[in-house]
């Protein structure tokens, strides 16, 4: 059993693969959005590692920094003059 040095000495380092769950509360939506959202493309796939499903911390921020603000249109509009 890790002591509590080591437990505190493991959540202090810095990660960059993370599970579904924790993916998706690092960008703010819930695990069904976050699925959502790599469905579409907006959101990485999952890396492998064995079995598992990890996502990468700078693609996920990529493809965060890629999402529209919310004050900028999400379709442009044909009809409106550039």
């Amino acid at each position: 059993m890790p002591t509590q040095q080591q437990r505190i000495a493991v959540a202090t380092i810095p990660r960059r693969g993370l599970s579904r769950v924790e993916a998706a509360a690092y960008i703010g939506v819930s695990p069904s959005k976050f699925d959502e959202l790599v469905a579409d493309g907006r959101m990485p796939g999952a890396r492998r590692i064995d079995t598992r499903k990890v996502w990468d911390i700078r693609e996920l921020d990529l493809l965060f920094d890629a999402l529209p603000h919310h004050d900028s249109p999400a379709v442009p509009n044909s009809w409106e003059d550039a």
